[in-house]
């Protein structure tokens, strides 16, 4: 079953990597998002089964971004993807719960697939 994706990065070239990545998988990206504001409202609107988030952003940052998300849509599927590769990092990570995979930059479509059918398979489950 296919899956929508919304792609969270301030970088339009990050976005762009990502959803190419994406081409001939089960996932459609439907919305891109510069900034934790953004994701945000946009949510709201699309209602995508998973959202891929960028931790260092203008404004609300993604770690923050994702704990609001998470906070009114505990459901929510969210992936973390961020070159921030830090003790402390990871750990702000496995804060938002064992359902939030951290994909490193850059992202390497294994890893990133894998990580987008565990939390597909997580939503499911639900």
């Amino acid at each position: 079953m296919r899956k929508t994706i919304m792609i969270v990065d301030d970088s339009i070239v990050t976005r762009n990597e990502i959803e190419q990545l994406l081409k001939g998988t089960d996932f459609d990206v439907i919305y891109q998002c510069r900034s934790g504001e953004e994701a945000l409202e946009a949510y709201e609107r699309e209602r995508p089964d998973i959202v891929t988030m960028d931790i260092l952003m203008p404004g609300i940052d993604g770690i923050e971004a994702s704990k609001r998300l998470l906070k009114h849509h505990p459901d929510a599927g969210i992936i973390i993807i961020s070159s921030l590769v830090y003790d402390k990092t990871q750990q702000m990570v496995k804060e938002l719960g064992p359902s939030v995979p951290f994909v490193f930059k850059p992202v390497k479509k294994s890893y990133f697939i894998e990580a987008l059918v565990k939390v597909s398979d997580a939503l499911s489950e639900k």
